[in-house]
């Protein structure tokens, strides 16, 4: 975890990190390294997963579920059917939610927590976008080597969903 140097409420100087805190001798505020909230989404097809080649930093050019970070007064299924809206074109039907996996984002990068979902397209035909390079569905005996996916998140929840499958 990164230390921050600066409080976001008031700018001062903050204080060294104190487990997955720092206190802000200005204001007085304290402020917490919290996990980020985040979705990855299990696009599935049968026995088929559709993965996202990264367009952009961190990991660009390696494979990834799509999704990505919940905002501020966002539920996160609500992420899951707009993250896949603005990444595939699609518009995708929940199928079941296969739970919590804490991970960072990028080498020395902020904590998540990432709420995976399995989903099923329920209208269009997916196409990249966004900061999405591009899209293949890969069988459930046939996905990436661990080294080829972005994060340790997505090697996790493939491994959820191919046991349910």
């Amino acid at each position: 975890m990164r230390a921050r140097e600066f409080c976001p409420f008031c700018a001062a100087r903050l204080a060294p990190l104190a487990g997955s805190r720092q206190d802000c001798p200005g204001c007085g505020r304290p402020f917490f390294h919290n996990a980020a909230p985040c979705v990855a989404v299990v696009v599935s097809d049968g026995r088929r997963v559709l993965l996202a080649r990264r367009a952009v930093e961190p990991a660009r050019g390696k494979w990834d579920l799509p999704g990505g970070f919940c905002e501020a007064d966002e539920e996160p299924e609500a992420a899951v059917v707009r993250e896949l809206r603005e990444e595939t074109g699609c518009t995708v039907e929940i199928v079941r939610f296969l739970g919590h996996v804490v991970d960072v984002y990028g080498g020395g990068g902020d904590h998540t927590l990432n709420c995976v979902y399995e989903v099923r397209v329920a209208a269009g035909e997916p196409a990249a976008a966004d900061d999405v390079d591009e899209l293949r569905w890969f069988g459930v005996d046939e996905l990436p080597p661990r080294e080829e996916l972005a994060f340790a998140n997505t090697a996790t929840a493939l491994r959820r969903f191919a046991r349910w499958h």
